[in-house]
């Protein structure tokens, strides 16, 4: 598994639109300021998880992003897939068991992080 910088402040946004989820929509410099992500960046990756159909917008005074669906409707492999971070590669492994072996790790990592909501990462 590999997690870019992409993919991991998408995550982070993801749990900070979860955690004000009833409150309306969320100003990205807020987000950039509460999770310590470049603001920029932050942009970026929200136009991406909109065309994603992850997050609604709205412009204007009262406006910003907020999540599309319920926090728990929303997994952590979801977000991953469209961030860039690779969810089952296994590197370079030349020999045959190995190859088999990382394949089953991937495969479980790949299932653990379809179990897990955002639901789940704000109630911990």
């Amino acid at each position: 598994m590999k997690l870019t910088k992409k993919s991991e402040y998408a995550c982070m946004a993801m749990i900070d639109l979860s955690e004000n989820y009833n409150k309306g929509f969320v100003r990205i410099g807020d987000i950039s300021k509460r999770k310590k992500i470049p603001k920029k960046y932050l942009e970026q990756i929200l136009l991406l998880l909109k065309s994603s159909g992850y997050l609604m917008s709205m412009r204007g005074p009262g406006g910003g992003y907020r999540l599309s669906k319920p926090p728990c409707s929303i997994s952590v492999a979801e977000i991953l897939e469209p961030t860039g971070g690779s969810l089952a590669s296994i590197g370079s492994a030349s020999n045959e068991k190995l190859i088999e072996l990382f394949g089953e790790i991937g495969d479980c990592i790949v299932n653990k992080l379809e179990k897990i909501t955002f639901a789940n990462l704000i109630e911990e």
